[in-house]
């Protein structure tokens, strides 16, 4: 890492430092409870309030009703289907709709499955270049508001389940759309719309204008055209067209609820996304901010701090660790160009580092912080094309998505995960010593662990299946830009974004096909609902418990051991699943450099 990347490092875990705490203690008394099984007083109820008893008229939803974990669930899954379903019939008749200045024409079939799905899941994978695809109503009614609805989604998914570890011989986990409408009224909508002003202020584009015509400086611009015969030659650039439309406050949300979709083809990569050093790092700041302090309001939540301490010394423990290696790999240089022969191309990697797919205003070092809080995150945004990293550098996020959303993880899923897997570390403890696995005095016994093993395996079983096929299915593999290791690493990269809920693209292949919008849409179901599930029906199973008191031989979960206990399990269990797959692929592409 170069001087400048560790000053970013620095300045934007300052500012997290700065802002977790504050915000997780804001958002643990937002999703807070009264004695009566409403909401809380919290603050900002004189505004917030009004708005709220106003949705929930128009969704004939008593706030007061709570729900069991199967009802939670249902609730969940029907509002996710609404949503697929309305974002598909937009998708589809986009061109017969307003507010589409440059006439985009309706989605294909298995396209629009995708998107729809892919924005509803929280995913924001797009196939498709947002600026010659879809138009601005779409942007808007689907895009923009399944950033919101989606992330609030799995924010509440996070809080049922930490209701299960606070109550005590308790049915209900609380009321799914109560904790949806809050989330979104109370922490989503205000930060992003803060943020959204910001990112104008620093010159990201909002309009609802179409392309606007220019004409280039460079009088002298020349573009490679292809005539009817097939023959590639040169035209003088007379005009261009640059897009515009309402992009900063879609990026806001996309970042704050760790979506990821981009305005534009490019993603964070693109000028009018993201102009500058300043705007690079509020938009890593936004991506970080919620999933870290999820912990710290689960640490106030269930009334013992150091419990969301532990948890996110290990989230952030990985994402550190991972900024670091990701950053040294690209700010080194690619070892293949020393060996080119090219005095010129020797000179640019060792000043520069590995510059290929980098935005020059960013740089190896920035792309190593997005690259690594966007994967460890379900982010999925990009400032620079991942396809271009060395192999061990490209290897770095494919990891982070492979630990399942942990590091931080998204907003709520990665809460959701590291408990998941510090149940598991608290069972496996509790073999070493010979005594039933209790976490937060809550007992770990079978029905807990069956459905934490579920919840583990389901996405690695569905991100290893789905690459072994499309690596034999002759039209899986004509789309691949590259053969060989390579080729093996776009394929994994692929389907661990899909399942993890990322969205990133490694970039390298055409994911347009049947095929490939086929399986994907498939793979981000299973990535959300076969976790989602099993969690809330952990948390449907512990709050039904009373909580033991703690004796001499209470395993402590809020110590520097278990610390250590929970990060070995969370990179051990990847390791173990995932390291032949990734030995086929980015490892023995790296040995193959040197």
């Amino acid at each position: 890492m170069t001087a400048q990347g560790i000053a970013q490092l620095v300045v934007l875990f300052v500012a997290l430092a700065a802002a977790c705490p504050p915000l997780g203690r804001y958002m643990a008394r937002v999703y807070a409870h009264d004695a009566e099984g409403g909401p809380a007083p919290s603050p900002g109820d004189r505004v917030f309030l009004p708005i709220e008893r106003f949705v929930f008229r128009m969704l004939r939803v008593d706030p007061r009703r709570e729900q069991r974990w199967n009802v939670y669930a249902v609730s969940l899954l029907g509002f996710s289907l609404f949503s697929v379903v309305a974002s598909y019939l937009i998708l589809r008749l986009q061109g017969s709709l307003p507010l589409n200045p440059t006439d985009r024409s309706g989605v294909g079939a298995f396209g629009a499955f995708n998107a729809a799905v892919s924005f509803t899941t929280n995913t924001n994978w797009q196939w498709f270049s947002g600026e010659q695809v879809i138009s601005h109503l779409t942007q808007m009614s689907v895009f923009t508001v399944q950033n919101f609805v989606s992330a609030a989604a799995g924010m509440a998914v996070a809080v049922a389940i930490v209701r299960g570890f606070t109550r005590r011989q308790g049915r209900s986990l609380g009321n799914f759309w109560v904790d949806l409408v809050r989330g979104t009224v109370r922490i989503l909508v205000p930060i992003s719309f803060v943020a959204a002003v910001v990112l104008i202020a620093l010159g990201v584009t909002q309009n609802l204008r179409g392309d606007t015509t220019a004409i280039p400086v460079d009088r002298a611009a020349v573009a490679a055209v292809t005539d009817a015969r097939g023959m590639v030659h040169e035209e003088p650039i007379t005009h261009q067209q640059i897009p515009g439309g309402p992009v900063a406050s879609q990026v806001a949300i996309r970042d704050l609820g760790t979506n990821g979709g981009g305005f534009y083809n490019a993603n964070a990569a693109h000028p009018f996304e993201n102009p500058n050093g300043w705007t690079d790092l509020i938009e890593t700041f936004l991506i970080l901010v919620i999933p870290f302090a999820f912990p710290i309001a689960f640490g106030r939540m269930v009334g013992q701090p150091r419990q969301g301490w532990v948890l996110l010394g290990v989230m952030v423990t990985l994402l550190a660790v991972s900024i670091l290696l990701m950053g040294f790999m690209e700010t080194g240089g690619n070892p293949a160009v020393e060996t080119a022969g090219s005095s010129q191309a020797v000179s640019a990697s060792t000043v520069g580092g590995n510059l290929e797919g980098k935005e020059i205003r960013f740089g190896p070092a920035t792309c190593a912080m997005y690259g690594a809080a966007a994967t460890g995150t379900s982010t999925g945004s990009v400032n620079c094309m991942h396809d271009s990293l060395t192999p061990a550098g490209g290897a770095i996020p494919m990891v982070l998505m492979m630990l399942g959303e942990v590091s931080p993880g998204g907003v709520g899923a990665g809460l959701m995960g590291i408990l998941v897997n510090a149940l598991l570390a608290v069972f496996i403890a509790g073999l070493m010593v010979g005594r039933t696995p209790e976490y937060l005095g809550k007992k770990i016994q079978a029905d807990e662990m069956k459905l934490v093993v579920l919840y583990i395996v389901a996405m690695p079983v569905t991100v290893l299946a789905l690459s072994a096929m499309s690596i034999v299915v002759p039209s899986a593999l004509a789309s691949l830009g590259n053969p060989g290791p390579h080729g093996l690493s776009e394929v994994l990269y692929n389907f661990a974004s899909a399942t993890n809920n990322n969205g990133s693209a490694f970039a390298g292949m055409d994911t347009g096909t049947s095929w490939y919008t086929l399986t994907q849409g498939l793979a981000m179901l299973a990535g959300r609902f076969l976790l989602i599930i099993p969690a809330l029906a952990i948390g449907g199973s512990l709050v039904r418990k009373n909580k033991v008191p703690v004796t001499a031989g209470t395993f402590p979960t809020d110590s520097p051991l278990f610390f250590g206990l929970l990060l070995g399990v969370v990179v051990i269990v990847a390791g173990l699943t995932f390291f032949p797959a990734l030995a086929l692929g980015p490892i023995v592409e790296q040995l193959g450099l040197s």
